[in-house]
């Protein structure tokens, strides 16, 4: 094994689909070990998101699939994470050898490619180059210009890539051409090339042996899990999940989610234990002491709400959401300095949206009150 080429100590790494190339309990041992942590799914801790290459598999058969890909790859951009291919992870962890040495900036190979820098890291971060990211290697370059054509003859990069990772190594396409469209009666999405083709079937390309099985079962049952329950339908979302936890009774992302169900579902109680379950398995969890508190304040439970959204805000200065619910909880004790205070704190955090304007309003309140008790 080579030693990694980037520190994960302290880093916190999350998983949006199933590693293609890797089993995740494995993976997520890897990062315990170097003193980082891997979880399945985002949460406001998320230092670096991995991108599973099995998105590309289901996108492949799914209306709309790379589209919502994409959206995905903009929000945890826009969110300021680090954005990781599979490749670039386990390079990172030292379980893969870098490429050979490369001088390519992103700019250069998209000026000598003429490749869109939108489908430039949308191919890095699915592992379509040598390269994961810049500095790329002319071997990067010489794919590049053939993946440009291949754009410009009607493919996408999604297609492109499922299909890069049906041929063999991205290293050995330099040496072979690559054609888009319908010939001798292949589908129009098939990207073919001299000598083979590798059409677009939506299967999984690694097979990862008996020790993964438990795994992919995990992996579909929790992609079912999410599915459902952005479906709408939250028991049986719960349902799904409590079987994600009887596989792996340490993942704390199943236990919240769990829990947002059961509590979507009107399973207050339930709820509240998979949340308790949530912070025992991970006590840094800091929706899940924002969430619980919610819980808590709509049964009337202030006192503990109260405990629990101090607590979210320790965890996370920055989280403006416990705030804003923190000083609603002390304006409506009649702690009106205190609440006062924490809606200032809000806007220091959050000056633009509606509940920016809530803030404001409770500030000007408070104000004008103390002023006529001082008159």
């Amino acid at each position: 094994m080579t030693a990694p080429a980037v520190s994960v100590a302290g880093a916190v790494f999350g998983t949006i689909g199933a590693l293609a190339a890797f089993p995740l309990r494995l993976a997520t041992r890897e990062v315990e070990r170097q003193h980082g942590q891997l979880r399945r799914g985002i949460t406001r801790r998320t230092t670096h998101v991995v991108f599973g290459r099995t998105l590309l598999a289901k996108a492949g058969v799914t209306k709309n699939g790379d589209a919502g890909i994409e959206r995905n790859v903009a929000a945890e951009r826009a969110a300021g994470r680090m954005l990781i291919s599979e490749n670039g992870f386990l390079r990172r962890l030292g379980l893969m050898k870098a490429p050979e040495a490369s001088s390519l900036s992103r700019q250069s190979l998209i000026d000598q490619s003429r490749l869109s820098g939108a489908d430039l890291d949308m191919l890095s971060l699915f592992d379509a180059f040598e390269h994961d990211g810049e500095p790329y290697s002319f071997r990067d370059l010489i794919l590049a210009r053939k993946y440009a054509g291949l754009i410009a003859g009607g493919a996408s990069w999604g297609a492109i890539a499922r299909s890069v990772h049906r041929s063999g190594p991205v290293a050995s396409l330099t040496a072979k051409s690559l054609n888009v469209g319908s010939q001798h009666g292949r589908r129009s999405d098939a990207i073919y090339l001299e000598g083979g083709q590798s059409e677009l079937d939506g299967q999984l390309l690694f097979d990862l042996g008996s020790a993964a099985q438990s795994d992919d079962t995990l992996e579909d049952l929790f992609a079912e899990a999410e599915a459902v329950e952005e479906g709408g339908d939250h028991d049986g979302a719960a349902a799904l999940y409590q079987r994600c936890l009887a596989i792996d009774p340490s993942d704390a992302i199943a236990a919240f989610n769990r829990a947002n169900c059961l509590r979507a579902g009107g399973h207050a109680a339930d709820a509240a234990h998979d949340y308790a379950r949530a912070i025992k398995l991970d006590p840094a969890f800091v929706e899940a002491w924002f969430n619980l508190a919610g819980l808590m304040s709509e049964q009337g439970r202030d006192a503990s709400a109260r405990k629990h959204l101090q607590k979210a805000i320790a965890l996370d200065k920055n989280y403006a959401d416990p705030v804003f619910n923190l000083a609603r909880l002390e304006f409506d004790a009649g702690n009106l300095a205190e609440a006062r205070r924490l809606w200032v704190r809000y806007l220091e955090l959050d000056a633009e949206s509606e509940w920016a304007g809530v803030a404001a309003k409770g500030v000007q309140f408070v104000d004008m009150h103390l002023a006529r008790t001082a008159g």
